[in-house]
């Protein structure tokens, strides 16, 4: 190396170690952040949807869609309905992530809630009761003695059904209750062995569009909706409005006023919250338009729903999509809205460290030069009352000491800031050496 890059206007070396373990503890910082902040969620996710032919079904094939364009795999796993996703929810190896869960499923179960969240309600569920036309059913009452399918118990019509009956006067015994599913159902009403069959969906499932316009089959008209509503709070009442199914047919011929329970969509409470921003935007997507029985933008809600709405669900419908969100790609606006706890921790950490490093710097070059003091002060202290018999050897031996640390003096590389402190050491072993000299003249 030549001697002149001895000088250097910066000491890269003393920086590194002087900053090393500031730097660690701040990489140290990140990777704990990032660890416990987790900003990426899962490739993959896993919904229980419904049964075939199903609106749960439908939708299921929907939200895929929606997380695909993300690179999201959602993987829909059909189940009985309600109750079923709600007991995958509940067992953990499962596998199950997010399902669809009627409301009042856990009216009265608060140990049911445990460990969940809602993402809000997505749409009406009415309950259809579709009977055959030649059964003159005007009230709930009248059913008593017909074979009415309600479906298996993992769904939650049962449950519903059975409620709705009680409120009646009617037992579940006073007629023949069916637990066949939903498409087996519908073929053995058509085929005239059952005399009705209860859903509770959204109408775009397609048995229910299919019933509302098959000849000899006529839907059951709640004509005490209103009521039901104050005596079930998760219920509401719904009309189906005259002519919505057809209005070249004028199909239905009249308004019928339905009773309906709430679609929500309910996650484990551990659910990555990016996964639930997706959800919740795909939910307005797909769920924030006009439909039979709701206005634009009426859904997707955090009301209707027992359990209780996670905070960024909660946050969505409040204030809309993050900010980040709405000018730059998920993936990134994900990022910096779940990273600034590293922000903020790099803040407090970096800001009381900028103030240490640099002194610790200076001290840390200045150590290369003042180190040697060390070694003139021994120097000093070795010729210290000499006793005259020894003076022939003590004080050669420290002059060829002191050329020894001259020498390794003159190999320092220093920054040309400190120049003036390299220099001052210089002139003090020249000092030191002209005392031992002017000793040994004595």
């Amino acid at each position: 190396m030549p001697k002149m890059l001895k000088f250097t206007r910066f000491s890269l070396r003393d920086f590194l170690v002087a900053a090393g373990p500031a730097a660690i503890a701040v990489a140290f910082t990140c990777v704990l952040a990032y660890w416990l902040v987790d900003p990426a969620p899962p490739a993959k996710v896993t919904l229980s949807s419904g049964q075939e032919n199903s609106a749960y079904e439908a939708f299921g094939r929907k939200y895929a869609a929606a997380l695909a364009k993300l690179d999201i795999q959602l993987v829909a796993k059909p189940s009985l309905g309600s109750q079923e996703n709600l007991l995958r929810l509940k067992e953990e190896a499962s596998g199950i992530d997010i399902a669809f869960v009627q409301s009042g499923s856990t009216e009265h179960e608060d140990m049911e809630r445990r460990g969940l969240v809602s993402l809000g309600s997505l749409f009406t569920e009415p309950v259809w009761l579709f009977l055959r036309d030649t059964k003159n059913v005007r009230s709930m009452a009248q059913l008593k003695g017909l074979k009415i399918n309600v479906g298996p118990e993992g769904t939650g019509v049962p449950g519903l059904f059975k409620k709705i009956l009680s409120v009646n006067g009617v037992e579940p015994g006073d007629l023949k209750l069916g637990v066949l599913e939903n498409t087996p159902a519908t073929v053995e009403l058509l085929a005239g062995r059952i005399d009705g069959l209860v859903f509770s969906s959204a109408p775009d499932a397609p048995l229910i569009q299919m019933l509302l316009q098959t000849p000899g089959i006529r839907l059951f008209d709640f004509a005490q909706a209103e009521a039901y509503t104050r005596r079930f709070p998760f219920l509401s009442h719904v009309i189906l409005p005259r002519g919505i199914v057809d209005l070249g047919r004028d199909l239905p011929p009249r308004d019928f006023h339905l009773i309906a329970p709430t679609a929500t969509l309910v996650a484990r409470e551990d659910l990555h919250p990016a996964l639930i921003d997706l959800f919740v935007q795909a939910a307005s997507d797909i769920h924030g338009g006009a439909g039979w029985f709701n206005k634009q933008g009426e859904f997707p809600t955090a009301s209707y729903t027992e359990i209780p709405v996670a905070r960024a669900a909660e946050k969505f419908y409040k204030s809309g999509p993050p900010l980040l969100q709405r000018y730059l790609p998920f993936w990134l606006a994900n990022f910096f809205e779940r990273m600034w706890v590293v922000v903020v921790a790099l803040g407090a950490l970096i800001l009381p460290l900028s103030r240490i490093i640099p002194p610790l710097y200076v001290w840390k070059v200045r150590s290369r030069v003042f180190r040697w003091y060390g070694q003139l002060r021994a120097v000093e202290q070795a010729i210290e009352d000499v006793p005259s018999e020894q003076q022939q050897d003590v004080y050669p031996a420290q002059l060829q000491r002191l050329n020894e640390i001259e020498e390794r003096v003159n190999r320092i590389s220093i920054p040309l800031s400190f120049a003036d402190e390299l220099y001052g050491l210089r002139s003090h072993i020249n000092f030191v050496r002209r005392r031992v000299t002017d000793l040994m003249k004595v």
